[in-house]
């Protein structure tokens, strides 16, 4: 099974406040807010949703194939996504802008602000998935990651009219899109991805109840944060995941990400969507005890041990044969 994922590529510049932001927020006074936290360290790591899924997958042995748009300072992080077996040779890379990159301040809570600078993921919109498929002898999913909004409606519109099965995952761009537009997007999608938060805002901005959604798209999988995943289909038995037991909580950047990877590698390997959803779990945790997004290890012995111990033998002679 051949899956392009489509998203950001970025340098991550993540930053640790002791303090908690809701310390800091006066409640009749959010209208002017203006803050600075002095942060106790800086950890730059790469990141960008398309390359930390493709990453996970190619860690799974996958084989994904990103597609995205960077900038000429992007040669050492392709020769570490090579390594790692994605496929780069769809990448576009600008002639005149930087890398995206993305700035991210998380408290003792594990609450997150950040800001994300565009650079050249503005040229993504350049990209015609027809050159992608025709390079690789065809596509059977492409998923739509958060990415220039123009080429996500690019894409979106383009697997439509070539009869490419779609995900559409629109995480860190839901915040800036209107109901017209989220409604194009979700409208036809094999999976929609989403955690529970942004799950309330795709209805609230499209106006469409959860069951119009998912009359409108193949399965609806939602992230639960510590109470794994949720996956629904139209008259179908709901299915839901819970989550591996973690060993530390060091940093939740990354998480919905390596969940995608782990997903989506199960489909790849064509097991069950319970089977997919528990990888993808077991993925999470694995980032969820480092700090970056690719600076986990999948080390096979060590990952079937702890997916045994979470999801049961049965499952993990399924998954098993799968790992390389």
């Amino acid at each position: 099974m051949r899956i392009a994922v489509t998203g950001s590529i970025a340098t991550d510049h993540l930053m640790t406040f002791p303090g908690r932001f809701a310390d800091q927020l006066v409640g009749d006074q959010l209208h002017t807010v203006s803050l600075s936290f002095l942060v106790d360290n800086l950890d730059v790591r790469r990141g960008g949703v398309g390359a930390n899924i493709c990453f996970g997958m190619g860690q799974l042995g996958t084989a994904p194939i990103l597609v995205g748009a960077v900038g000429p300072d992007f040669e050492e992080y392709r020769a570490w996504l090579d390594r790692h077996g994605v496929d780069t040779a769809s990448v576009r890379v600008s002639e005149v802008l930087h890398t995206a990159r993305f700035v991210c301040t998380t408290d003792a809570d594990h609450n997150q602000i950040g800001s994300f600078y565009t650079g050249a993921m503005s040229e993504a919109r350049q990209i015609e998935l027809k050159s992608v498929a025709d390079r690789v002898g065809g596509l059977d999913l492409v998923l739509i990651g958060a990415d220039d909004p123009e080429a996500m409606l690019r894409h979106t519109e383009e697997c439509r009219a070539r009869s490419i099965p779609f995900a559409a995952d629109f995480s860190q761009q839901i915040a800036r899109m209107d109901g017209d537009e989220i409604r194009l997007l979700l409208d036809g999608a094999t999976y929609l991805f989403s955690n529970e938060y942004e799950k309330g805002l795709i209805e609230s901005k499209t106006g469409w109840t959860d069951a119009e959604i998912l009359a409108r798209v193949g399965h609806r999988v939602t992230t639960l944060g510590s109470r794994g995943v949720r996956i629904e289909r139209a008259g179908a038995e709901l299915i839901e995941v819970g989550c591996a037991e973690e060993t530390a909580k060091l940093d939740p950047t990354g998480v919905g990400d390596a969940f995608r990877a782990g997903f989506l590698s199960g489909l790849a390997w064509g097991v069950s969507l319970e089977r997919a959803a528990q990888v993808g779990c077991m993925v999470a945790t694995l980032v969820i005890e480092t700090v970056g997004t690719q600076e986990y290890t999948l080390r096979r012995n060590n990952f079937m041990d702890r997916f045994t111990k979470a999801y049961g033998d049965e499952a993990a002679n399924e998954v098993r044969s799968h790992l390389g």
